[in-house]
């Protein structure tokens, strides 16, 4: 994906969260470290032109979170979700364990109303059942293959 299909998928999803959410006056945006939380910025962004509104993203690190991380009880640094529609925002999705990790952590802030995930790219091979609820493009890729995002996910590549 270049520079400027990027823009145009981020802008559809911008307007599918604000439909599926019927506006976005419960919605917290947060994006997992580092690409993802570039991306829901700009997400944050281009909602906030819509909408007219001021809504901030919130940075997750999620390696606390992980299960090959050692486990300790930690705090995910994140202000009471209680009630918000929270919407997790990562670049690629693969495996389903950054979003599994990134859901341990919002759910130790609060008892949200819903939870949400955005992802630039899917690109399948699932360990956990995780779904995406908006997704830029479908890759499909072979397991040795990577996708590369960009540090301002703006262009998005292949690699093996």
């Amino acid at each position: 994906m270049n520079e400027g299909q990027v823009e145009r998928t981020l802008d559809r999803l911008a307007h599918e969260i604000i439909e599926r959410n019927r506006g976005v006056d419960k919605l917290v945006i947060v994006g997992i470290r580092t690409t993802g939380a570039t991306l829901a910025h700009r997400v944050a962004e281009r909602i906030n032109s819509i909408e007219k509104s001021s809504i901030r993203s919130i940075d997750l690190d999620v390696t606390p979170f992980r299960d090959d991380h050692p486990y300790q009880l930690v705090e995910s640094g994140l202000p009471d979700l209680t009630g918000k529609a929270v919407l997790l925002v990562d670049d690629v999705l693969f495996t389903g364990r950054t979003a599994r990790a990134a859901l341990d952590a919002v759910v130790r802030s609060g008892r949200p109303a819903s939870i949400q995930l955005l992802v630039l790219i899917d690109r399948g091979h699932r360990e956990y059942p995780i779904q995406p609820d908006y997704v830029g493009r479908v890759m499909p890729t072979k397991h040795k293959e990577r996708v590369e995002v960009d540090s301002n996910a703006s262009i998005v590549d292949i690699v093996e």
